[in-house]
């Protein structure tokens, strides 16, 4: 059985990984929105329901 001190630099080396995807992901998903009309006129459409809502 191996011990828990010995997995600790693999099991953080992993979650540093996992950090990098994740900031890479929400990096191209900023550039991506702030680069397509689609966020404004979605948002435009959400406002638009809203404002049908309350009359």
């Amino acid at each position: 059985m191996k011990e828990l001190g010995t997995e600790i630099g693999a099991v953080t080396a992993e979650y540093a990984l996992v950090m990098v995807a994740a900031a890479t992901v929400a990096l191209a998903l900023i550039v991506w929105a702030t680069n397509s009309p689609v966020l404004p006129d979605l948002f435009d459409a959400v406002i638009a329901r809203v404002k049908s809502f309350s009359g």
